[in-house]
């Protein structure tokens, strides 16, 4: 199959499973206009995560990479009226885009998207004292996947959902050929996955409008 298959599938199954939604189409719009990388989830990924966190009665979530808000629209709309999502942002640019977004989605009084270097912000919640959060959703800088997850496993508690993206790599982090940051930012999660006792997790891999990739769910123990 080739990745224009791939995308008409992916189109095809959005325009039957799902809504119009001019909030969302607004949200890549302007995200497009604003130059930002067109690195968003794909509308199927995006409800999955809205299932998801909606199947556990996710009430506090966590975002690591907002990018233009398009993800943490799906997910602030899972959350029942008294939830909070936490969306992490290093791009001024982005969190501005995401933040205009998002209120004009109608969910901007359950949603605080957070300026800095997620690994800082963290440091600083964890700092806080802050409360346990019931699904965390990470998507953001693959050589730090297995700092946000660690502290994900630290922040959240037993029957917690912890989503991180991008972790096929296209295929190349099984190649052993493969020594880029990216790749090896991945395989440093996996291992720490593979010996970690708290969690239970696997990986899908997908194609899509987005072409070849993957995605890992773990469940915490």
């Amino acid at each position: 199959m080739s990745q224009e298959q791939w995308s008409e599938v992916d189109d095809y199954l959005t325009s039957l499973l799902h809504d119009p939604d001019a909030s969302l189409d607004r949200a890549n719009e302007a995200a497009l206009a604003a130059r930002l990388p067109p690195i968003q989830v794909s509308a199927p990924l995006g409800k999955l995560l809205h299932l998801m966190a909606k199947m556990i009665g996710a009430r506090r979530i966590l975002e690591v990479g907002t990018l233009g808000g398009y993800s943490a629209t799906w997910l602030g709309r899972a959350l029942p009226p008294e939830g909070k999502l936490l969306t992490l942002e290093i791009d001024p640019t982005h969190a501005e885009v995401a933040r205009k977004n998002i209120d004009a989605a109608g969910v901007g009084n359950s949603v605080e998207v957070r300026l800095g270097r997620a690994i800082d912000t963290l440091a600083a919640l964890a700092t806080e004292g802050v409360e346990p959060f019931d699904f965390v959703f990470i998507d953001a800088d693959k050589p730090s996947n297995a700092d946000y997850f660690a502290w994900a496993l630290d922040h959240t508690h037993a029957g917690s959902v912890i989503v991180v993206d991008n972790t096929v790599q296209a295929g190349t982090v099984a190649d052993p050929s493969a020594t880029d940051d990216q790749t090896l930012g991945v395989r440093r999660l996996f291992d720490l996955i593979r010996d970690e006792p708290r969690v239970t997790a696997t990986t899908i891999q997908t194609v899509g409008t987005k072409g070849y990739d993957g995605f890992t769910v773990a469940l915490v123990l």
